[in-house]
């Protein structure tokens, strides 16, 4: 079997570091698009990054429909299942998110399983595990907890995450193959972007350079650099400790108010907000914001994982995360998307 690597979503902001990585590390990659009108800009993405492309091929797949996965995962040697739906916003249907997440990981589970992969990596997150814990956790949450679905302030995304690395896990365990699966659950993720698209996590950090965040909740945020997540992922592909493994990945925290702090004092030119928004104005504002009321529970409550697994994967300590937040908006304006 070839060293050929299916990789779903590789045109997203996680898809496209992974790309990079493999590409460099001389692995033939076949990258999922759900529109291969796409092909030629990730193409061209990824030959800026200073990579060779000639290892590089496409296949159209959609996570809500059954067409091409068995085929994608042909004479692949892994399969690395970073594709899953993400939004700016909540949508008022949960399904819109849930659905598509959990088929998706059906989808390329099954055809992983039907082609015999060695390994498959599954982009899990943060909001598998963290959410939804009615108790103080001052300890790092580890790898053996799961969000509680049932908790309060559940959000879609969180829902999605949760419900398809579960089904991902119970896939595997059907066959048998509880050890061909890791899966990554990285926090928010920083660092830099590759194009013109920012993707829904830097989002954060663009919105605060270009000054459309009106003001600053006392909101924690656990970070972790994209360049580090990439590489779990390549990693936990052929690591043998690595299989029938969960790696949460985001040691530190800092308050959305402190990351702006350090966009101030870099990008002094940029309209960073300063103002501060007090907690009973964030409840205010939930009673009639969906999306605020989701991160009610968010407010002053810093969430830490467990990172020591990830980073014995690796064999080096996760990039800062001031450095990853600079790295991000310093690519951003590089992009000119501010």
């Amino acid at each position: 079997m070839s060293d050929r690597v299916l990789l779903t979503g590789i045109s997203g902001y996680l898809g496209g570091h992974i790309a990079l990585q493999l590409l460099n590390a001389g692995y033939t990659v076949r990258g999922s698009l759900r529109d291969l009108a796409r092909a030629d800009r990730v193409r061209e993405t990824l030959s800026r990054a200073g990579v060779s492309t000639s290892g590089l091929e496409f296949v159209a797949l959609d996570l809500s429909k059954n067409e091409g996965w068995s085929a994608a995962a042909r004479d692949c040697r892994f399969v690395l299942h970073t594709a899953s739906p993400l939004v700016l916003r909540m949508p008022k249907n949960r399904m819109e998110l849930i659905g598509p997440a959990v088929a998706g990981t059906e989808r390329a589970l099954t055809a992983a399983l039907d082609a015999d992969v060695e390994r498959v990596v599954l982009t899990s997150s943060m909001a598998a595990i963290a959410y939804g814990h009615e108790t103080p956790h001052p300890e790092p949450y580890t790898a053996d907890e799961w969000t509680n679905l049932s908790g309060r302030g559940i959000n879609a995304y969180q829902r999605s995450k949760t419900l398809a690395e579960q089904r991902a896990w119970e896939i595997m365990d059907r066959a048998g193959r509880h050890h061909a699966l890791a899966a990554i659950n990285p926090a928010v993720i920083l660092g830099p972007v590759l194009d013109h698209d920012a993707g829904t996590s830097a989002q954060l950090v663009l919105r605060l350079l270009n000054g459309s965040v009106p003001g600053l909740p006392r909101i924690p945020i656990t970070a972790v650099d994209i360049r580090d997540v990439a590489a779990a992922h390549v990693a936990a592909m052929t690591s043998p400790e690595a299989g029938g493994q969960r790696f949460p990945m985001g040691e530190e925290v800092i308050q959305l108010r402190d990351a702006a702090q350090i966009l101030r004092q870099n990008f002094p030119k940029r309209p960073v907000p300063q103002l501060n928004i007090p907690d009973w104005v964030v409840r205010l504002y939930a009673l009639f914001d969906s999306d605020v009321r989701s991160s009610i529970t968010e407010l002053g409550t810093p969430k830490h994982l467990d990172s020591s697994a990830a980073i014995a994967l690796l064999g080096h300590p996760l990039i800062a995360l001031e450095a990853s937040l600079l790295a991000t908006a310093e690519s951003l304006i590089a992009q000119g998307l501010v």
